[in-house]
């Protein structure tokens, strides 16, 4: 089983995102959280194969929170989800620590498809942050 811990400020988008995940079958949700200081709290505790952080969270961004996230739980693949595609968004990105950026407007598609990837020690991007990235 791949361990996730699931990071977004709405609540909704948590539980379908959960739920979706979980329905994989190989994937275990061990915590979720509803903003980075949450979720840098959680992974800590648990050091999970997988991180989800949604980038725009309150009292602590995604970004911010996989920065720690990746000192603290070096083995961790950390995944950004989120609606922009701004290339500075994903170069921060890229400098915290994450192995991945997905686009909230594909996640349902594409969620399941990153964690595994990057569980397997690879590297995951919504097809419009392959081409920002080619860009860097």
């Amino acid at each position: 089983m791949i361990t996730v811990i699931l990071a977004d400020d709405h609540k909704m988008v948590r539980d379908g995102l959960s739920y979706l995940l979980e329905a994989s079958g190989d994937i275990d949700i061990i915590a979720t959280a509803a903003n980075g200081k949450e979720a840098l709290e959680c992974a800590i505790q648990a050091c999970p194969d997988v991180a989800v952080l949604d980038v725009s969270m309150p009292e602590m961004d995604g970004i911010e929170a996989s920065a720690y996230i990746h000192d603290y739980c070096p083995n961790t693949c950390i995944v950004m989800l989120s609606m922009y595609n701004n290339p500075e968004y994903v170069r921060r990105a890229l400098r915290s620590g994450a192995r991945g950026y997905i686009l909230k407007d594909s996640a349902g598609e594409e969620l399941v498809k990153a964690v595994r990837t990057l569980a397997a020690g690879r590297r995951y991007f919504s097809s419009s942050i392959e081409e920002i990235i080619e860009d860097l």
